[in-house]
């Protein structure tokens, strides 16, 4: 079995979405945290720059990492957020 994956890095919108990110943000951590092979998942927003989202998720393999990709992607969170600058490192955890 391959080891744990890591994404960690920054999300950034455009001060006009900020709202819309924000009022997405409960139900994405939810539905990101009870994923088979989620160990850790945060989210939150940078208190200095509030147009920055900042993420950290470990996923038990690289299977586990790709179905919540994939889900992620098909969701609100994904239909939103698709289109704002990312910052994101995947490393092995």
């Amino acid at each position: 079995m391959a080891g744990k994956v890591m994404l960690s890095g920054t999300l950034t919108c455009a001060a006009h979405e900020v709202d819309h990110v924000l009022a997405l943000m409960p139900e994405h951590i939810r539905l990101s945290r009870a994923e088979p092979g989620c160990l850790q998942f945060e989210l939150w927003q940078d208190e200095v720059r509030p147009t920055e989202f900042h993420v950290t998720e470990v996923f038990r393999d690289a299977r586990a990492f790709e179905a919540h990709q994939d889900r992620a992607q098909s969701s609100d969170w994904g239909r939103v957020t698709h289109h704002m600058q990312r910052d994101f490192r995947k490393t092995d955890a």
